[in-house]
């Protein structure tokens, strides 16, 4: 369900540090209004049926202690689930952690997300080529937000491809102006 008529704005990302299971991370943190209840977008975010039409497929042993695939993107383990306020996960062995965080918006009808992916990767492989890990999560997070601001508007087109948005060209602005934001916080100096 969603409800009113805020318009749809890309995250100003920040980037921190923390000490996360695998030792100290760098911590690149999205943080967007969505028109809908918490509860929604906690189902948005935890339903494995509307995971698939935004982010990815994911499935697996969905509890606390459970293991999870996610297409293209590897498995993880859930460490913590709070309904509808907080989701823990630990990806790649530990090297990873994420953390949803949702939270009623400022405005009625509104909930804010905060999303943070601590990483203790220096880089990432893409296409051959390496990049750094922060960079990635830019061009990775701002297409999958968009997407699923499309899925609780309703106007995320049927035939959309959540595993294979990089190939979308109507993916592709958001992918760029992603990397771009991570990029000028990086040359900026916010990671030292």
């Amino acid at each position: 369900m969603t409800t009113g008529t805020i318009t749809y704005h890309e995250p100003d990302p920040e980037l921190r540090h923390r000490a996360i299971a695998a030792g100290e991370a760098r911590v690149a943190v999205f943080t967007r209004t969505y028109a809908t209840t918490v509860d929604d977008l906690w189902d948005a975010c935890t339903n494995p049926e509307r995971l698939r039409r935004w982010y990815v497929p994911v499935s697996g042993d969905l509890r606390v202690g459970g293991t999870f695939q996610q297409v293209n993107m590897g498995s993880g383990t859930i460490r913590v689930c709070d309904p509808p306020h907080l989701l823990e996960l630990s990806l790649g062995g530990g090297a990873d952690e994420i953390e949803l965080r949702l939270s009623p918006g400022s405005e009625p009808g509104t909930t804010t997300l905060e999303l943070q992916h601590a990483t203790t990767l220096d880089s990432h492989e893409i296409g051959g080529q390496m990049y750094d890990a922060i960079f990635c999560m830019g061009g990775g997070y701002y297409p999958r937000l968009l997407a699923l601001d499309l899925h609780l508007r309703g106007t995320l087109p049927d035939d959309y491809d959540s595993a294979a948005f990089h190939l979308n060209p109507d993916m592709r602005p958001a992918i760029d102006r992603g990397s771009a934001a991570m990029a000028a916080l990086l040359e900026a100096g916010a990671d030292d």
